[in-house]
């Protein structure tokens, strides 16, 4: 039987004595300037933000073995609980509050979601209540530490990773998203162009995990090539539905409108996972492999991060163009992978930290005023370099910052909690050991 932990509870209840201290209760709510229409896209929108942690959930579950199927699928699931309460106190104050150099927003901004209620909009989406901007923002934070758990997934101990990411959220995703899409950020201010979060989420995951790969080591099975069959191929296929319909969310919905700009981000979308889905796959067939349903799911979901930052800044057809290009990227770095001692589970950097990176570059080569007029400078394919050159620095900063603080983090985590599980709860798989939870056919 597991040691009580009776301090999480304290923390909570704790935090839920201050809140009713603290209940933030509104005034007179802003009404003025309110767009309806904008409004109902935007709470369907969140919903289908949210919706992609558990497809998240069923795309890992399904690769990992069928002894690590729920303590994987609930590491997305918990993410839902323990971020929306960080970012209700103070997470949405951190990534959007007053800002503080361009660096970090102000905890006391919205503490406690002081005047998120009753506040005026968002200044980059005036035509929804601040309310519906912050709980469409609090799902890109929900799902990026969960994206995290991939690489450390079938040794990792439950409550280190929650004590991680609660870190992670505060110190490595608030910061990178004030950077990144505060007015005063300092990326925003040197013109980085990230419409849904390619740098934000998916470089910051990406460089987080392959940060945890190092740190955790080798699973005994991959130092023995002992490699077992993913649980649940279905599974995989049922979470990438969910995460494709859920993009649109994600990525029209950063429109923060119901506008012809959503529908820009709409059809970009759906047109790099189509892409990504078939290169992949054929970048398999010319290397002499068959056409899988894991390939097709895989290249798919990196099409959909490639297409993220640059969603809302180029045409379709520059779309399929990046899809096609990063599913095979990612395949190549996937490979090589592959072939080293990096034990990255679910290749969560090839396919997330890569496929990120290269949205971001395709991002200042395709981004056009055409698409979006806040294109101040337009991309390479223009016969301007500004903008690539701007995203090149951004790339490096982001890089260096998210793995140097992931990594410091794990440290940080690792001293408080032990990180990785025993050698033999390894063994009887995370399932069992972690939450006393199996599969019936396990």
């Amino acid at each position: 039987m597991q040691k009580p932990a009776i301090i999480p509870l304290v923390i909570l209840l704790a935090i839920s004595l201050w809140a009713v201290l603290s209940p933030s209760v509104p005034t007179t709510i802003v009404t003025e300037g309110i767009n309806s229409g904008d409004t109902a896209w935007m709470l369907m929108a969140t919903a289908l933000v949210l919706l992609m942690t558990p497809g998240l959930a069923y795309f890992y579950g399904g690769m990992v073995s069928n002894k690590n199927v729920i303590s994987t699928m609930l590491q997305s699931f918990v993410a839902m609980g323990v971020i929306s309460i960080i970012w209700v106190v103070v997470g949405f104050s951190l990534a959007f509050g007053d800002s503080i150099g361009g660096f970090i927003g102000d905890p006391r901004t919205f503490l406690m979601f002081k005047g998120v209620l009753d506040g005026k909009p968002w200044s980059l989406a005036a035509t929804i209540p601040l309310a519906v901007f912050a709980f469409f923002q609090l799902k890109f934070a929900v799902i990026t530490p969960a994206l995290i758990t991939g690489s450390m997934a079938e040794r990792i101990n439950f409550r280190s990773y929650v004590l991680f990411m609660i870190l992670f959220s505060l110190f490595v995703y608030a910061p990178l998203a004030h950077w990144t899409w505060h007015p005063e950020g300092f990326l925003f201010k040197m013109g980085v162009l990230d419409f849904a979060g390619g740098t934000v989420v998916h470089m910051s995951a990406g460089w987080a995990a392959l940060a945890g790969a190092l740190y955790l080591k080798r699973r005994k099975n991959h130092v023995n090539a002992n490699f077992l069959p993913p649980a649940n191929i279905p599974y995989v296929l049922l979470g990438t539905g969910l995460l494709w319909f859920g993009w649109f969310g994600f990525n029209a919905g950063s429109a923060v409108g119901a506008s012809p700009l959503a529908a820009v981000a709409f059809a970009t979308t759906n047109t790099a996972a189509a892409a990504a889905g078939l290169g992949w796959v054929l970048f398999d067939a010319a290397k002499g492999k068959k056409v899988s349903a894991l390939g097709f799911c895989i290249g798919a979901v990196v099409g959909l991060v490639a297409i993220t930052p640059a969603a809302g800044f180029v045409t379709v057809p520059q779309a399929i163009f990046i899809g096609t290009i990063a599913a095979m990227v990612s395949n190549f770095v996937a490979h090589l992978r592959s072939k080293s001692t990096l034990d990255d589970t679910l290749d969560v950097f090839p396919c997330h930290g890569v496929g990120g990176m290269v949205g971001m570059l395709m991002t200042g080569i395709f981004a056009t005023k055409g698409v979006n007029s806040a294109v101040a400078v337009e991309g390479l394919a223009y016969g301007e370099f500004a903008l690539f050159f701007t995203h090149l620095k951004a790339l490096a900063i982001v890089s260096v910052f998210a793995f140097g603080m992931s990594l410091l983090l794990l440290k940080v985590t690792d001293i408080i909690l032990p990180l990785r599980v025993s050698e033999a709860d390894e063994k009887e798989g995370l399932d069992v050991s972690q939450h006393d939870e199996f599969l019936i056919d396990a």
